[in-house]
C-alpha cells in the first residue's frame, strides 16, 4: 500500500502517519524529517533547505525530489510506504507520476486554521530522533524530554507565531490544490480532525480500511 497524507502544517498529519505506519507494517517517508536531518548535520542539501525552512517556506521541488527518489530505493519501501510531506504542490505530484509510483490513497487531514495555531504553539519535537510531541494533544511521558531517546524537547522555528501564520498562507495557496488534484483520481479521502487524538485515528484506520 502507497499512501500520502495531507493537510495543513499542524493538522496531525505526521502523527497519524506514524500510527498507520506501525499498523500496516510499511514506513513512513517524511521529507521534514530527513530536511531537518541534514540542516543538523550540515550537509549539502541542509545548507540550501535551511533558509527556506526557517521562513515557513517551500524547499524548491528539485532538491526535494531528489532526496525522495534517493529514500524509495531502499529495501524497507519494496512492500509500500506513506508519503508525509511530499508531495506539497502539483509539480512534485506530477514528478510522482513520471517515476511511475501508483499511489493507492490520499488522506486529506482537516482542522480549521484557528486551531492550528493552537496545536502549533504546543508543538514539540526532538533534536537528536525527529519524533514529535504535543503538550497536550500528544505529550512524551514526562513533558520535557523525548518518551523515544530521552533527549530533551525543543520548540521548531517554524512554530513560531509569525512562521505559523507564513506556512499556513503557502499551505493554502500551493498546497492545498492537491485535494482537487487527488479528488479527480478516485482515491481522495477526507478526515476531520477531532479533538481527541484516538478519534482521529479511528477515523483514518477506518477511511484505509484498517482495524
Amino acid at each position: 500500500m502507497r499512501i500520502i497524507f495531507l493537510g495543513a502544517p499542524g493538522a496531525g498529519k505526521g502523527t497519524q502517519a506514524e500510527l498507520v505506519s506501525k499498523k500496516a507494517g510499511i514506513p513512513t517517508i517524511s521529507t521534514g524529517v530527513i530536511l531537518r536531518e541534514a540542516i543538523k548535520n550540515k550537509t549539502p542539501l541542509g545548507v540550501s533547505a535551511q533558509s527556506y525552512i526557517e521562513k515557513g517556506q517551500l524547499v524548491p521541488d528539485e532538491l526535494v525530489i531528489d532526496i525522495l527518489t534517493d529514500r524509495l530505493m531502499q529495501p524497507d519501501c519494496k512492500d509500500g510506504y506513506i508519503l508525509d510531506g511530499f508531495p506539497r504542490t502539483i509539480a512534485q505530484a506530477e514528478a510522482l507520476d513520471k517515476m511511475n509510483i501508483k499511489i493507492d490513497k490520499v488522506v486529506n487531514i482537516y482542522v480549521p486554521d484557528e486551531k492550528i495555531v493552537e496545536r502549533l504553539a504546543g508543538r514539540r519535537s526532538c533534536p537528536s530522533c525527529g519524533a514529535t510531541y504535543h503538550v497536550v494533544y500528544n505529550p512524551s511521558e514526562d513533558g520535557v524530554h523525548c518518551t523515544k531517546c530521552t533527549s530533551e524537547l525543543t520548540q521548531r522555528t517554524d512554530d513560531k507565531p509569525e512562521t505559523i501564520l507564513n506556512r499556513l498562507e503557502v499551505y493554502h495557496k500551493q498546497t492545498a490544490p492537491l485535494e482537487e488534484f487527488y479528488r479527480n483520481r478516485g482515491i481522495l479521502c477526507d478526515v476531520v480532525g477531532q479533538e481527541e487524538l484516538e478519534d482521529t485515528t479511528a477515523l483514518t484506520m477506518k477511511v484505509l480500511g484498517l482495524k
